[in-house]
Parts: structure tokens; sequence; C-alpha cells
């Protein structure tokens, strides 16, 4: 059986050793390296997706068309590629934009103490959800999701309120 293992990394992301993903999230959380992927299509909208109800944590949550975490031995690059896949069924050319630190607690006693590396990609395809990955999705402008940020902050996820701020001033 597979075990998912994160990559353990120090507040400069200098690789520090590996950790099982659950337990890595656990008992206040351990620094690991995570990305998020923003898919925008030509006329400027986001890819969002409604993670599906059952994951580990924030089920049913709205958040960034795609994230994660890197496999050890794997680049940032080639893991949100291989997220893309898994979850959404599409390809794009990613470009990273920046990375942050940042540590949430959420639901199910579980934390995020993250390294997250933003990446952005355009396309016009319409993703081919994975249900065991994704609810739903939706392409939706900017200033809608900024809107609906303000006022139903508890539909998204804790690193996508986080991170959307600066991904939109960086998009300008």
């Amino acid at each position: 059986m597979y075990v998912e293992e994160v990559i353990l990394v120090d507040k400069n992301d200098v690789e520090v050793g590996t950790m099982e993903k659950m337990e890595a999230h656990r008992d206040g959380g351990t620094l690991h390296r995570a990305f998020s992927v923003f898919v925008f299509n030509t006329d400027g909208d986001l890819l969002l997706q409604r993670r599906a109800e059952h994951k580990y944590h924030s089920g049913g949550l709205w958040t960034n068309t795609c994230c994660s975490h890197p496999r050890p031995g794997e680049t940032v690059r080639e893991a949100a590629n291989r997220r893309l896949v898994e979850e959404l069924g599409m390809e794009c050319k990613l470009v990273e934009l920046f990375s942050f630190e940042y540590k949430a607690e959420l639901d199910g006693g579980m934390t995020e103490w993250e390294l997250d590396h933003v990446l952005l990609g355009l396309s016009d395809l319409d993703p081919q959800i994975n249900p065991d990955e994704v609810a739903e999705y939706k392409y939706m402008p900017l200033s809608e999701i900024d809107l609906d940020l303000k006022s139903n902050p508890d539909h998204y996820t804790e690193w996508f309120k986080i991170c959307f701020k600066r991904v939109k001033l960086e998009k300008r």
C-alpha cells in the first residue's frame, strides 16, 4: 500500500526530511512544501473547484483550481501538473508566481502549516473532474469572487482566502 508523504522544509524552503501526509497535518502541523494552482481562461475568469465532501479537511469548500503537495523527488511544477490531471483531467503550462508560508487550524483537528508555491496557468478547457477529488467547478470573474469572499468567507478554504488577494494584485 502506498503511503503519501510530504516534503518537510525550513522557512527558506530547504528540504529537511519527509513525513506521512496525515501526520504532518496533526498536532499543530509540521512545515511542509505545498502548491496552489490558479488557472484562468482567456476572459480572465478563474477556474474554481469545490472540494469533494469526503476530503480529509475542508471538504465541500470552494478553492483555487488545484492544490496539493509535491512528493519526495518531485518538483513543484511536476506535482502541480500531475494533480491538474488527477483532479481535473486537464493540462496547461504553469508559471510560478510567488510562494508564502501560512498556518491555519482546519476542521477535523487538522492544521495546515505550509510553504505554498502559487502557480498560474491559462486554459479555456472544461475540466473532466475526478469525483473523488472535486464536487464541482466554475469559472468566475475575480470581481465576483472578491464580493463572494466578503459575503461568504466560510464557503472558501483558508489558503485560498490568504493567497487570492495577492494573485489578484499580481495578475493586474
